[in-house]
Parts: structure tokens; sequence; C-alpha cells
């Protein structure tokens, strides 16, 4: 396992899933962490569990999809824990319908937390870590819907996804000298609320995969740690793709 220990991470959407699965093994690791979302009880339950293990953590109760909240997400997070050093944006929502049935207040929302929000609070943490001259790790959580639009109804959040992806490649390339590494990790299907919905509306997929199972969040714990710690030093502009084989190449 990764040493984070006097790191400070931010963990986005971290109240299930993958985003709750992150912020335990960083702080496992020994970073400490803060957790942002809209659902504070969770959040609490969350910090709870961290500093009952003996980490630090801070819950954030937020709307990651109002732009004018970002800024204050990331100076709570230092004021309390001190420089984030490491951004995990895993915050997501799926579209889930047909792009010629979706309201404009759907396509909004779906591009607002999907995209601007990993882009904003890339801006932030990075603004922090150049005034400091401090190296720091963004991990931006893709999806294999970037590169593989399977089904129909998922067409908006494959195109923020793709856009996560090259949004990675150019902020790698204008933080590089300070230097700010900046990854992603494209997941493909892992067990998590957003799959679960999906299960209800279209059925169990998994059959379909070569190996006919669903990712478990941990299986992703050895991306992660890799990504936000020293030993990807030299990786930066790079998606990786963990998809148990699901989609063809």
């Amino acid at each position: 396992m990764a040493d984070l220990t006097g790191e400070v991470a931010l963990v986005t959407g971290a109240t299930a899933g993958l985003g709750l699965r992150f912020a335990r093994t960083l702080a496992a690791a020994g970073a400490s962490v803060a957790v942002a979302a809209r659902r504070g009880d969770r959040l609490d339950a969350l910090v709870a569990e961290i500093e009952g293990a003996g980490g630090r953590a801070l819950a954030i109760p937020a709307d990651l999809t109002d732009a004018a909240t970002l800024e204050g997400v990331v100076d709570a997070a230092q004021a309390k824990l001190g420089l984030v050093t490491i951004l995990v944006n895993n915050a997501g929502i799926p579209d889930a319908e047909l792009a010629t049935r979706m309201s404009l207040e759907l396509i909004d929302r779906v591009i607002a937390l999907n995209l601007r929000t990993p882009f904003v609070l890339s801006r932030e943490v990075a603004k922090r870590l150049i005034a400091a001259k401090r190296p720091g790790r963004i991990v931006n959580i893709a999806s294999m819907a970037a590169f593989h639009s399977a089904r129909a109804g998922s067409s908006l959040y494959a195109t923020t996804k793709s856009a996560v992806v090259r949004m990675t490649e150019a902020l790698a390339v204008e933080w590089a000298a300070y230097p700010i590494n900046v990854n992603a990790i494209a997941p493909g299907a892992f067990r998590s609320e957003m799959m679960e919905g999906m299960i209800e509306r279209v059925g169990d997929m998994s059959q379909g995969f070569p190996r006919k199972r669903l990712g478990d969040p941990a299986d992703l714990d050895g991306t992660l740690l890799f990504l936000a710690s020293q030993a990807s030093a030299h990786v930066t502009g790079t998606c990786i793709k963990v998809d148990d084989g699901q989609y063809p190449r």
C-alpha cells in the first residue's frame, strides 16, 4: 500500500459507491481526507468511521452542481486539514434518457456535475499548489462510456466523460512544469448506486461480459493509490482503463 502520510485529499461524491471506497482507501493509506457531497448525514458517518480508525477527515456538505460553491469547498478543506495535495474528481450523474427526451434542466445538471465541477475544482486546487510551490495529484474519474457507447440513453454521459479524458490530457500539459500530475481512471461496470439504478432499468448486463461479473469498488484501490502517490511520479495525462475486459478494444 502507498504511504500517503502528510497528504491531504479531497474526494467528491463520497457518500456511496466508488467515492466512498476512494475516501476510505486514501484514509487507510495515511492521507487526511475531506469528503464533499450533498448528503450530509452520510458524510458525517464516513468522517466518524475514518476518525474512529485513527484518521483525520472533514465533511463538506455541498451541491457540487453550483459553481459558486466550489471555491469554498477547497477553502474549507484547506482551512481544516491543510493544503489539498490530492484531488479525486469522482462526483457524477448519468443522463439515463434518450437525447430527444432530455429536459434542458437535466442536460445542464449532467454537464455541470460531470464536467464543469471537475474542471473548476482542478483549477482551484492547482492554483493553491502553484502558489505554495507544492506538487500534487489530480485523479479524474472518467468511464469506459468515454470510449464505448454501448446502449441508448447514455449519450450525454458518454459525451461528458469523453470530455473528462481530454481535460485530463490538456491540464496535464498545462501544469506539468509545477509539477502537478493529472490522470484519469475509466472504470467499466462496477457495483454502485448508479449501477444499481441502471440494472433496475435495463436488467443485469454482467452475463454478457466475458467474465460475467461486475467490478467491486475495492478492485480500483491499486490504480487509485498508484495515481495518488509517488509511484506515478512520471505518469501524467494518462487515462487508465479498468474494465475487466468488459468492452472490446
